[in-house]
């Protein structure tokens, strides 16, 4: 249950009334109180702006979804399937959208503090793994998607078993040199296909290089763009010529591939990740993610969780599968 006025008064030995002046910010309190009662309150993370709006005892029949960015395909799908499930329930979807510029730790406690919604759900949303236990505080339902804690329903898929796969049929093909078209290394996903992508390597016992891996100079949504994506496959073309085939880390950054090949007059067998529905149309040989299912099946953890708050925690993880198209042919 989360905390009321009624337990930061408690423990902190003092009235309801000294607990309000307090946070509307009053001159009649003792330094020394007023310390003692904000940090019971940070402790417990309880929020006055919630209680003055009597949100933590009513329902909101709302649902968070929190995104680092709401214009990228990927996010679009997942959305599709959350509003999916809720259509066949009586709950309202509201988006937060992370800012880049401002620390993301802050602004998911932002998010919670308000408690302005029955439950979350964080697409993509990565934090360390001491962020997320501090956020348990908060007694909130949360269900992670494309993310990974211990302590919260989460549903993702296997980054790594995925580019393993994409890179492992190029390699197999006869192909010895295959690069990666990345994004920003800081990226969690990106770190795990880094893996899959050397993996593939190690098991078929064909000489590896990091100058296999590129990455292009946007940072722009960590590089998950169609520039990334243009700017990476340049570098490949005339960096290291003797590529012969790529696995790119996305869909979208693929698109961008493809212009520079066009561009050089070049054409390699390419292997794009996500399966968004514009691959199809292009021919993209890709790695499949079961994007809209992720959206309805964690939103139905979720919802699961607000009607059994003392369920086990529910892990979910997708084995993705290869789409071959024209752009291996």
């Amino acid at each position: 249950m989360a905390s009321t006025i009624y337990d930061i008064a408690e423990e902190a030995g003092v009235s309801i009334a000294t607990v309000s002046r307090v946070f509307n910010q009053r001159d009649n309190v003792s330094e020394r109180t007023r310390k003692k009662v904000l940090e019971i309150a940070e402790r417990v993370g309880y929020h006055p702006q919630a209680n003055a709006q009597g949100l933590a005892s009513r329902k909101t029949n709302t649902i968070t979804v929190v995104v680092p960015v709401i214009s990228n395909y990927f996010f679009m799908e997942v959305l599709g399937g959350i509003q999916d499930k809720l259509n066949s329930y009586d709950y309202e979807l509201t988006i937060f959208n992370i800012s880049p510029s401002k620390n993301t730790f802050t602004q998911v406690e932002h998010v919670l503090k308000r408690r302005a919604s029955e439950g979350c759900l964080f697409i993509s949303t990565h934090l360390e793994q001491e962020e997320w236990h501090q956020l348990k505080r908060y007694n909130i339902p949360i269900t992670l998607i494309d993310e990974y804690y211990d302590g919260f329903d989460s549903v993702s898929v296997d980054n790594l078993e995925g580019a393993y796969r994409a890179t492992k049929y190029l390699l197999d093909r006869g192909l010895d040199r295959v690069a990666m078209l990345s994004a920003l290394i800081t990226s969690k996903p990106i770190q795990s296909r880094i893996k899959g992508f050397k993996k593939a390597y190690d098991v078929t016992g064909k000489e590896f290089s990091n100058s296999f891996i590129v990455a292009g100079d946007s940072t722009y949504r960590d590089g998950f763009t169609e520039r990334g994506g243009y700017e990476a496959m340049i570098k490949i073309l005339t960096m290291n010529p003797e590529i012969q085939a790529c696995f790119c880390a996305s869909d979208i950054q693929a698109v961008g591939a493809l212009k520079a090949m066009q561009d050089m007059n070049k054409c390699i067998p390419l292997i794009g990740y996500d399966d968004i529905e514009l691959a199809e149309y292009m021919g993209l040989s890709t790695i499949r993610q079961p994007m809209r299912d992720m959206g309805f099946f964690a939103t139905q953890n979720l919802i699961d969780r607000l009607e059994n708050p003392k369920k086990a925690v529910s892990q979910t993880v997708y084995t993705p599968e290869l789409i071959l198209r024209d752009s291996t042919e």
